[in-house]
């Protein structure tokens, strides 16, 4: 087998927005507020971060220090959106129902990692992400799957670093040279084939094309079926 290890990016690749989930949390503040809500920009959205980490370089260190963030970010939202009676229970609700529980699944994920699961290969997930990354893949079912969870705010460092690479590396006891990575962002997927890794670009609207350009995860498993 020429690969030994497969590294998945979460977002975009293994797991889309539950739309669900988006739509609950859009009627319900709409409802709480008295007027539609709207996605926060970006820039919005990371000045309630702001707020909510209370001056705390970095946000969050652990998984507990994650749930207290999240927990003043919902409030915080609501306040921005003149929701002021009974703050504390509504951004509660919004907490339970949302933290971690905001994710779907790709159709071909959960028999892609069970493709590669039963044919040896060890696999890892590396995300710029907070450190609840385990425990939203065991919410989904898959993170038996996995041998390691390289998230960048536990490392102390986002992808392209070859840091946040090699920890993943070192995880699993591999080589780059020794293996597959596969990310739904450019910089990234070209970062990790800088580092040596055999990386794809996965594409689901078809507009990529070229050699390391997939749409879907089972083109992944054609590759090393030739390979």
């Amino acid at each position: 087998m020429k690969y030994k290890a497969i590294f998945f990016d979460r977002d975009g690749t293994l797991t889309c927005p539950d739309k669900n989930k988006k739509d609950w949390r859009n009627q319900l503040i709409s409802d709480w507020s008295g007027h539609p809500f709207e996605e926060p920009s970006y820039d919005r959205m990371m000045a309630l971060f702001e707020l909510a980490s209370e001056g705390r370089k970095p946000w969050y260190r652990d998984i507990d220090d994650e749930r207290g963030f999240f927990r003043r970010y919902y409030r915080h939202l609501l306040e921005a959106e003149g929701v002021w009676e009974d703050l504390d229970r509504r951004a509660g609700l919004l907490f339970e129902g949302l933290w971690c529980k905001n994710y779907a699944l790709f159709p071909e994920t959960a028999e892609v990692l069970e493709y590669f699961s039963s044919h040896g290969y060890k696999m890892g997930v590396i995300s710029d992400t907070s450190p609840s990354l385990q425990y939203t893949l065991e919410l989904l079912g898959i993170a038996k799957y996995f041998t390691s969870f390289t998230a960048s705010s536990l490392v102390g460092a986002d992808k392209p670093s070859p840091i946040i690479f090699n920890a993943a590396l070192n995880a699993q006891g591999v080589s780059a040279a020794e293996s597959l990575y596969v990310d739904d962002y450019q910089p990234e997927a070209d970062g990790a084939r800088e580092q040596g890794f055999t990386s794809f670009l996965i594409d689901r609207s078809g507009a990529s094309t070229g050699k390391w350009r997939i749409q879907n995860l089972w083109q992944l498993v054609d590759f090393v079926k030739q390979g």
